[in-house]
Parts: structure tokens; sequence; C-alpha cells
């Protein structure tokens, strides 16, 4: 196969968005010895530089008919992309870490195009399965929540039942008296309970405008206040 190297250098070092990188220990063809490089993943190829800032690739792998797996070698995190063939070259990588290793083995066995294929062939097969009716529809999107009144849904126009009164507690046992005798004074009542808050309502016409704005809000309750003071000043002027 012949790449065309500028071409290649391009898109290797291109603005667009990768599908991973990241620093890879590269084992050597010839020696057993690991190299740290910068390895970038855009579609199927996985180039190799010496350092994030390179302006040219080192190599390129081209991630046809190959397989990623798990390998035991000398550096921790290791896997290897092998291809078909007598005479093919098989690839020993290491990762940093667990997590990076897994992450490294999941991007490069899902950048060949026959992966894409099967992928493709399998929504096509859904699709034509869903128009057949062979395939149930998607479920419906729940519907929206009702509004809630102070801090419950509510599901009817209809208040909702009063809640159960909480059990009475235990009185407290009489004050035993010098000679051992239950006294006759009472205990202390517990505490009453705090009232229930409001529900709140729509505005009617004759009440506070809950939902108008602040000049209605203080217009309506200004009128008594207005209506007191005439009241006052009426009775001063009385003699």
């Amino acid at each position: 196969m012949k790449l065309n190297e500028r071409s290649l250098a391009f898109y290797a070092t291109c603005d667009a968005p990768v599908d991973n990188a990241g620093f890879l220990y590269k084992k050597g063809g010839r020696h057993a010895a690991y190299h740290r490089r910068w390895f970038v993943l855009r579609g199927n190829m996985l180039f190799y530089f010496e350092e994030p800032a390179s302006r040219e690739p080192v190599g390129v792998i081209i991630l046809e008919g190959c397989t990623v797996e798990l390998v035991e070698a000398a550096e921790e995190f290791a896997f290897a992309v092998r291809f078909a063939g007598a005479r093919a070259r098989t690839y020993v990588l290491a990762a940093e870490s667990q997590a990076a290793m897994e992450g490294w083995v999941k991007a490069l066995s899902r950048a060949s195009f026959d992966y894409l294929r099967l992928v493709v062939r399998e929504l096509e097969q859904q699709l034509a399965a869903m128009r057949a009716g062979d395939c149930p529809p998607p479920p419906r999107r729940p519907r929206a929540l009702p509004p809630k009144e102070n801090g419950c849904a509510v599901w009817s126009a209809e208040p909702p039942p009063p809640a159960p009164a909480p059990a009475a507690a235990a009185a407290p046992a009489p004050a035993l008296g010098p000679a051992g005798a239950a006294g006759s004074r009472p205990g202390p009542a517990p505490p009453p309970l705090p009232p229930l808050p409001p529900r709140r309502r729509a505005w009617t016409p004759n009440g506070p405008p809950h939902a108008g704005s602040f000049a209605r809000l203080h217009e309506w309750y200004g009128q008594e206040v207005r209506a007191l003071r005439s009241q006052w000043l009426g009775g001063r002027a009385q003699p």
C-alpha cells in the first residue's frame, strides 16, 4: 500500500478532534526495549510521535484486519495489536494505568472499518424490523410531573385526606411523695403540634392577588390601611 507522507502528516496533526490520545510504551521491532511515545487515534489510523508537540509522526498503524488482546509482557498493562498472516507484525503496547489500558483496547477494537460495517448492518436490521412491525415501538416519554403545592404533588383537584393524628405520648409517671405514695400533681402537658401550612389557592377577585404583580398586591393591602387612616382622621376632627 502506497501512502502520501505529506497528507498523512497533515491528517495526523490537524485540528480535528481525535478518537483517543495519550502516552503508550511501544516495544521495538528488533529490540525488547520499550519506548515512550505519544499516540493519536484518528479513525482507523494510529499515529505515534516522539512528543505531543512533534510536527510529524514517527509512524502509523493501519487498524484494518487486526485484533486487540491482552498479553503478558515485562511491562504492566500491556496489550497487543495482531494482524493475520505469517509475516504480519504484532505491535506490543503498554499503558500507564489500568483505566488507560481499558480505554485504548476499547477504542482500538472499534476503530476498524469492518467493525463500523457490522454496526451499520445491525442498525439496518433493527430499522427493517421496526418498519415490518416485528419490533415494538420505543416507549413513550412519561408525562410531565404535576405541579406541587407545599412540597406535595397534586394529582387531582380534590384536597388530600387529613393526616392521621400522632399517637399520644405516654403519660409521665406520677411523682412520689415522702412516704412513697403517688403525688396528686399531674405531669406537664406535651407541647401542641405546630399548625399545618395553608394550602395555596388560586386567586379570586375578592381575595389577595397572590399571582399578581407587586403593584397589585401593594394596592390591595393598602385599601385597609387607607380606610383605617380615614377613620382615625375623622375621629380626631370631631370636637
